[in-house]
């Protein structure tokens, strides 16, 4: 029994040095050291950090988020990995050292707004409400392209130089609108009051007016072959009655008559048709009673008078009713007159 308290007592001795000392060793290392965490990129010591989530938490949103600037986010091959020991009290925390190493072996990726013309990029802008001021400002300066210009977003780790001025990009891809033609008589719709003062210049189809000193009247936008049963235009002269009706191309005629009574053709009153050599037809109608002076058969010569302008038929004034007709298909007059 005595033996079994010796050793006992030696033990809880022992026992009481072994603690005493790693105490001791506790309170020097306490004193002397502190725990940190050695951080390595691709094996590599690049510095030391006290608080890993902190430091992991500000490269990851850097990861995502960028800058906040140009750089919209970094692409990171090679996360940092930590290993936990203790040092000397006087070694001091490199957070940024290490974040700066880390970003600095990454691949940043730049935002940027390219402005397309069709599908080439011809400009790059930084600023989305710059994109928005160049196409409202093209729109608004009726661009003929406007159609043709859009924009894209771009992440590229090659950044494109970027231009400063929207102005400048504006007038780099302005294209002027082109002056409207004026509405010629050879268009299938036209104005009244056009003004003939001459009818024997010639048109580029041969044809000259059959009425001198005259102007079209009461045909607003009407479309040929028909309006309402309207199928030529109305010629009001100058000196309405005394004025001569000319043959608007030499040919032959066909139709000599005076329509007194209803039935076919009774609007066109006296009237007079001439068939042409290139198959066309001109109808001279409303004539003035007994001015005729051809007959069925005659051949007459361009700008020979074959009657006067009257106002007899379906007419409430004096003017020259006047068609021109292929296959016997009344067609738009002004095609042939200009």
């Amino acid at each position: 029994m005595k033996v079994i308290l010796y050793h006992l007592r030696k033990s809880f001795r022992l026992i009481l040095l072994l603690l005493a000392g790693a105490i001791s060793i506790g309170i020097l290392l306490y004193f002397l050291y502190k725990p940190m965490y050695a951080v390595y990129l691709d094996g590599e010591l690049i510095g030391y950090t006290e608080d890993k989530s902190n430091l992991q938490d500000k490269i990851n949103q850097y990861i995502k988020k960028g800058d906040g600037k140009n750089i919209s986010f970094y692409e990171i091959d090679t996360m940092p990995v930590y290993e936990i020991c203790y040092s000397k009290k006087d070694l001091v925390a490199d957070d940024n050292k290490i974040f700066d190493v880390i970003i600095a072996n990454s691949t940043p990726y730049y935002k940027q707004y390219a402005i397309l013309l069709g599908k080439e990029e011809k400009y790059y802008l930084s600023d989305y409400k710059q994109v928005q001021a160049v196409i409202e400002k093209l729109k608004s300066k009726k661009s003929t392209n406007i159609k043709r210009i859009s924009y894209s977003v771009k992440y590229t780790p090659d950044k494109k130089q970027e231009e400063t001025s929207e102005s400048k990009v504006v007038t780099a891809l302005y294209v002027k609108p082109k002056p409207k033609k004026k509405k010629t008589s050879r268009s299938s719709s036209y104005k009244s009051g056009v003004r003939i003062l001459s009818s024997s210049r010639k048109s580029s189809s041969g044809f000259i007016f059959p009425v001198a000193g005259c102007s079209i009247k009461d045909v607003g936008n009407r479309r040929y072959p028909s309006y309402r049963g309207h199928t030529g235009i109305d010629i009001n002269s100058a000196r309405a009655k005394q004025s001569s009706v000319v043959a608007a191309k030499s040919g032959k005629v066909i139709v000599s008559e005076a329509k007194v009574s209803r039935g076919r053709y009774y609007s066109y009153g006296e009237y007079v048709i001439i068939q042409h050599s290139d198959g066309k037809q001109t109808l001279y109608a409303h004539m003035r009673p007994g001015s005729r002076t051809v007959s069925v058969g005659d051949i007459v010569k361009q700008g020979q008078v074959i009657g006067r302008v009257g106002s007899t038929g379906n007419s409430t004034g004096a003017h020259l009713h006047f068609e021109v007709k292929i296959n016997g298909r009344a067609v738009n007059p002004f095609n042939y007159l200009y």
